[in-house]
């Protein structure tokens, strides 16, 4: 752990520059992707990547260059191509950078369990080779398969104020899917579609529910089957933790991005139907909905000390009792807009500048258990795993499907209901929420996968939920 960081600072002493601030941000990601589909081990996946990128302040601009090449020779071309860079910049400028803050401190940040033993690629392809076979026989069954995605990185900030920031990382995403077919209708459960990873080391596994979900999986995807199409009509509805991370993902985490806001990713990735004006006074949900950027709790997958600006993190009220206070916003979109933010200045590897970033997005806890959720509907149907989303560019007006429905009546929990969907309004349908649950329903969850920025940047992003209502919603099922 930090093997590296000895020789990388004697390294960075070496570098001479002209600028008022340099520092360098150098990042060394290992990716193993392990699966067994029906019955067969996959051959296994690797992968490394590192890089450093070298940042220079000089005359109030800033700028950046990246380099795979770690000697002193090729660190220093890259500081002196990035200093070239800021020269010809300088009267294109639109920011001055001259008094923005810069790093000092010293710190580590560790996933849990990192130094504890960790299975070896034999003992995980057993491990998804025997949740592969649990899957029943059953003609029905045309596809299944058990899968581990293992990310391990090590980042390291160095600048010339002294500051040395340092994480080490390990993050696991475990998936398994089954799919049955009857010679009509195709129906597939997943353990998470991929969102259910976690920091740490084989305890995730077990968090996570991997060992022993085949063959709970394989019946839901047969009762799926012979299950009638989720109704047409208004309800009341219950959203499982594996759907409100996508929920909370598209519909809160995206509009509240800082840079989008000021009108950043537009030819890419998007606007924000949220305007600045709006942050103190919005309402965004009902006063049950409280969203907290977290960067604090240890297995979530976008948990860390300080982010990739080196500023410091702490955990912030985003909304709170239903109105907006604060976006997601890093350092420099602060600097722009005059608002206050958060350290989720994030990028995905050494050759990606850092942009405003999701991180640790999360829906802070309320006061009833899932039976009391349940009780409390009189005709709803409750809704869990995503398997179909379409948001406009302003991330407003939404619709989304689910793997598994299931019919509430009268406070009970009745039949199954396949190709269950469901559509709103972003700040609508937070404002028709309508009961909460608590930490007994609330489940940690992370997604490897989200994209934005030019060129794209596919970063890792955390989303910790309970279960919770919303109040007459459109929903809707598939074809018959």
């Amino acid at each position: 752990m930090f093997d590296v960081t000895t020789s990388l600072q004697q390294r960075f002493t070496l570098l001479r520059s002209n600028a008022d601030n340099w520092s360098l941000r150098y990042v060394s990601e290992t990716t193993h992707a392990l699966s067994v589909t029906r019955n067969v081990i996959d051959p296994p996946f690797f992968q490394k990547d590192e890089g450093a990128m070298i940042y220079v302040r000089l005359k109030g601009i800033e700028t950046y260059v990246a380099t795979s090449d770690l000697t002193v020779a090729g660190l220093q071309r890259a500081l002196e191509r990035a200093e070239q860079y800021a020269e010809a910049l300088a009267r294109y400028s639109l920011i001055d950078f001259t008094d923005m803050p810069v790093a000092t401190a010293k710190a580590d940040y560790v996933s849990p369990n990192l130094d504890k033993a960790f299975p070896d690629t034999r003992e995980w392809l057993d491990i998804l080779a025997a949740e592969s076979a649990a899957v029943p026989r059953n003609e029905r069954f045309v596809d299944w398969s058990a899968e581990l995605n293992i990310v391990e990185t090590e980042q390291i900030y160095l600048n010339n104020h002294g500051a040395c920031l340092r994480q080490s990382q390990r993050f696991l995403f475990p998936d398994m899917r089954v799919t049955a077919y009857d010679g009509k209708d195709t129906q597939t459960r997943t353990l998470g579609f991929g969102r259910l990873g976690q920091q740490g080391g084989r305890e995730t596994i077990d968090r996570i529910g991997l060992v022993g979900c085949a063959p709970r999986l394989a019946d839901e995807a047969l009762q799926l089957l012979l299950a009638p199409n989720t109704p047409n009509e208004t309800l009341d509805l219950l959203l499982m933790p594996d759907q409100m991370i996508l929920q909370i993902h598209e519909s809160i985490g995206h509009p509240l991005e800082l840079d989008r806001i000021l009108g950043d990713e537009r030819n890419y990735a998007g606007t924000s139907f949220v305007k600045p004006d709006m942050f103190g006074t919005y309402p965004y949900g009902s006063e049950l909905l409280n969203v907290s950027f977290d960067p604090d709790i240890p297995e979530e997958i976008a948990s860390y000390s300080h982010d990739d600006d080196g500023c410091p993190a702490r955990k912030e009220l985003l909304i709170e009792r239903g109105i907006l206070k604060r976006p997601l916003g890093g350092a420099l979109s602060q600097r722009r807009s005059g608002m206050a933010g958060v350290a989720n200045s994030r990028a995905c590897s050494w050759n990606r500048p850092p942009i405003d970033r999701m991180a640790n997005l999360n829906v802070e806890n309320g006061n009833k258990s899932l039976a009391q959720l349940i009780a409390g509907i009189e005709r709803g149907v409750l809704m869990a795993s995503n398997r179909s989303w379409s948001i406009d560019d302003a991330r407003n007006k939404f619709q989304f499907g689910c793997e598994w429905g299931q019919m509430i009546e009268q406070g009970q929990l009745t039949h199954v209901v396949k190709n269950p969907n469901y559509r709103g309004v972003s700040a609508q349908f937070w404002r028709s929420l309508s009961a909460v649950g608590d930490a007994s329903t609330r489940e940690v969850m992370g997604t490897a996968h989200c994209g934005k920025g030019e060129p794209n940047q596919a970063i890792r992003v955390g989303h910790a939920s309970p279960a919770c209502v919303f109040s007459h919603v459109d929903v809707f099922g598939g074809e018959a």
